[in-house]
């Protein structure tokens, strides 16, 4: 029996991935998290055979969770199973560790093949997201990286933050950081990207599927 853990933070999205993964007959789902450090403790103490886990979730997100996982359990596969199909979330999540990446879209027909595969040791690409990478690999070749590829996970949500006219000490409540903290990420942001200002790193934000126009 494989024990699957499930982290997204609605519970109605849980119970209906819940009830694809025990139909199978040879999973079970053994914990749920609702939140990133909710997945990190339960993964901790269950230590399950597969983590299904989302991106967009509060108090750490899926990319953190992932590469806080592969540090510690570099042993146990995690699947992403998101809403997002934009090429930088796929790439970011494949470099953090993520053996599977399966669109919530297509997960009631892919999730189980999906959390075999990873368990067996594969991988497993949902079919538009092998589509993106393979022409992201015909378009700029596999040695290129993007401007969102040098950005850490922190650069990412202070970014997007930012780009939805979030101020400094918004940020920094939301992410329990100082505002001179968060300064210092949007400077970084700035020089990374060789942008001049908030507006120029909202139009980036963007134009890379990071937030909505």
């Amino acid at each position: 029996m494989i024990r699957v853990l499930l982290a997204d933070d609605h519970s109605i999205v849980r119970g209906g991935l819940r009830r694809i993964v025990e139909d199978a007959g040879d999973m079970t789902v053994i914990c749920e998290a609702e939140d990133g450090p909710s997945a990190l403790a339960l993964a901790r103490t269950h230590l399950p055979d597969v983590a299904v886990v989302d991106i967009s979730m509060p108090g750490m997100d899926g990319l953190e969770v992932i590469a806080q996982l592969q540090a510690e359990m570099p042993q146990m596969p995690i699947l992403v199973l998101t809403m997002h199909e934009e090429e930088q979330y796929v790439v970011r999540s494949l470099s953090a560790g993520a053996k599977g990446y399966v669109t919530k879209r297509s997960a009631p027909e892919e999730l189980v093949v999906a959390i075999r595969k990873v368990r067996e040791g594969g991988r497993h690409l949902s079919g538009g997201v092998a589509e993106l990478l393979a022409e992201r690999l015909a378009r700029s070749g596999p040695t290129e990286r993007s401007s969102l590829e040098t950005l850490s996970n922190r650069e990412i949500q202070v970014l997007k933050a930012l780009a939805l006219g979030t101020t400094n000490r918004e940020i920094a409540e939301v992410y329990s950081l100082s505002v001179k903290t968060v300064d210092t990420y949007r400077f970084r942001l700035l020089k990374k990207l060789n942008l001049r200002n908030n507006a120029e790193l909202s139009r980036f934000a963007i134009q890379n599927g990071l937030v909505e126009a």
